[in-house]
């Protein structure tokens, strides 16, 4: 006997469907069914009020109604205050439920210029539309790698090549917050496994003293603090602009100048 059938989606054979085709671990939410909604939203509670969790990190958030975040979210405050990250891109989800979404279009962008495909124009063109669709308390999540990434298409070294060190100093420099990814500071040079258990070498490389110099910046100095707290990215001139990005944050009398 199955429980709950109503709470999962079907096709027309009535057989239960994945929510995408290759994966083949789970099963669709019917998230229709008031009943669902109630019981997710339950457990989310359970993990703030009694496991004391500060928030969480919602896998494929665009592929969930965006009024159950809406709903969640306003049942969690109830309880306390809790931080929202969603895997998804779109200002909707900041406007309306979450405090963080996943800078994946930036990391595309800098994957193209790190392979040739694109230039320091596009770039600037991401980070001007960026700000137009996104509100300016919202937090970018910005990154070199990632569980996805390193797993299916290559680690940060593969996908930057020597630029990988440039490359997380911008992730860490732009007006958002940064993710490091497992293994990062340690200077990860393997694709992970992704369903099994898969130890990292926490090594002595000198990735871990950049990563505490930018974390420590990031923390200490407020321009480059978040949201409507932090500096925003003024461009630099150069004398080489379309080979080179510069930019400048201020705030109160701290300044990073970034190249």
């Amino acid at each position: 006997t199955i429980q709950h059938a109503g709470w999962y989606t079907r096709d027309a054979a009535g057989n239960f469907k994945l929510p995408v085709p290759d994966w083949t671990d789970v099963i669709g939410l019917n998230y229709g069914s008031a009943e669902l909604r109630r019981y997710m939203i339950d457990a989310m509670k359970f993990w703030i009020t009694e496991c004391d969790i500060d928030g969480f990190r919602c896998d494929v958030a665009e592929m969930v109604p965006l009024d159950f975040w809406v709903a969640a979210r306003a049942e969690l405050e109830q309880a306390r205050p809790v931080f929202m990250l969603a895997e998804g891109e779109s200002p909707a989800l900041e406007e309306r439920a979450f405090d963080a979404t996943y800078g994946w279009d930036l990391f595309k962008v800098m994957r193209g210029i790190a392979g040739g495909s694109k230039t320091v124009a596009d770039l600037r063109t991401y980070l001007d539309d960026d700000a137009a669709r996104h509100p300016t308390d919202a937090y970018r999540m910005y990154f070199t790698s990632n569980h996805d990434e390193n797993s299916w298409n290559g680690t940060a070294y593969e996908m930057f090549g020597d630029g990988v060190r440039a490359f997380a100093v911008l992730a860490l420099t732009l007006k958002g917050i940064p993710m490091v990814y497992s293994g990062q500071e340690a200077g990860l040079k393997k694709r992970l496994a992704f369903f099994d258990k898969d130890s990292i070498a926490w090594t002595g490389d000198d990735f871990a003293n950049l990563y505490k110099v930018l974390l420590n910046l990031k923390q200490t100095n407020r321009a480059l603090w978040n949201g409507d707290s932090a500096g925003p990215a003024e461009r630099v001139k150069t004398s080489n602009d379309a080979a080179v990005f510069a930019f400048v944050r201020e705030r109160g009398e701290d300044r990073v100048v970034v190249v």
